[in-house]
């Protein structure tokens, strides 16, 4: 009986994530629809200016944004990747366990700075860094958005990825030291391509942390709504769109159906990359099995 009340109780709240999930999908759809009976789907999805509020004629595309949104998180990526890795590589196969106490609680920490503060902290610290060593007037754009999103994501990269190598059967490092390699090389050479599924997943998982972000972006990025030229422009994302008009637009229009439609693409974006990133993962756990 007992085992019974427990599964039925992890079978209910199982169900209730999805019936959740797929409640905010359908709540999203259902918002989203009146828009695109004033917009055509086609120019939404490819236009390139967003002005909903124009005098002549209200115009709704989300090609800035995108490629925006786009810029700001495979910066962060470029950034927090490689970092994400050497330090789970180091915490996993040459940080002695008194270093790795200290530094994983660390790690576990920064995951739990709220984003308005890492946002104030690109305003004031980052934002002036940048302007001074690129010449720019101000520190408001992409590459200050991509370093906070950077910082943002390391913690889930560095956990996932230290897993997976935690995950590699101590015989490959056995094996390797056997053969004469170096523990450098063991970890680069073996463990790495070994883990490669794993931290696969854990960077994608990282990319969906930092396409989701919307404070950060918000403050730190200038939310310029014109398509970006380079990632030294200020740039605006879909996230931080919808944060600033939506409170401010009127209900009931085509504008505040649209700012659900830029919900809708972004909640299936993550959910996509959320998707790869979980697949892959079960890849790599069926394979060490």
């Amino acid at each position: 009986m007992t085992d019974k009340l427990v599964h039925g109780f992890f079978f209910v709240n199982g169900m209730i994530s999805v019936v959740v999930l797929l409640g905010i999908f359908a709540l999203l759809v259902y918002t989203s629809f009146p828009a695109f009976q004033e917009v055509n789907i086609w120019e939404f999805l490819t236009g390139k200016t967003w002005n909903p509020t124009s005098y002549y004629k209200a115009v709704y595309g989300i090609v800035p944004m995108l490629v925006s949104t786009f810029m700001v998180t495979i910066g962060a990526l470029v950034i927090a990747i490689p970092l994400g890795i050497g330090t789970a590589a180091y915490l996993s196969d040459v940080a002695s366990p008194r270093k790795r106490e200290i530094i994983k609680p660390i790690v576990e920490i920064l995951a739990g700075i709220p984003s308005v503060v890492v946002g104030f902290l690109g305003i004031v610290v980052v934002g002036p860094v940048i302007a001074k060593v690129f010449g720019l007037p101000n520190g408001l754009n992409a590459l200050n958005g991509s370093v906070l999103l950077a910082v943002m994501a390391l913690p889930t990269i560095i956990s996932i990825s230290e897993d997976a190598l935690n995950n590699v059967p101590k015989s490959y490092d056995h094996a390797s030291l056997a053969l004469g390699a170096s523990k450098w090389q063991t970890v680069v050479k073996v463990k790495l391509p070994a883990a490669m599924s794993g931290i696969i997943a854990a960077c994608m998982l990282g990319m969906g942390r930092a396409i989701g972000e919307t404070m950060t972006v918000l403050m730190a990025t200038g939310c310029a709504p014109a398509m970006p030229d380079s990632i030294m422009g200020s740039v605006r994302t879909l996230t931080s769109s919808i944060a600033i008009e939506l409170g401010e637009v009127a209900y009931n229009t085509t504008h505040y159906y649209a700012l659900f439609a830029l919900g809708l693409v972004l909640f299936i974006l993550t959910f996509v990359i959320n998707l790869i990133s979980d697949l892959v993962l079960h890849k790599y756990e069926k394979v060490n099995r």
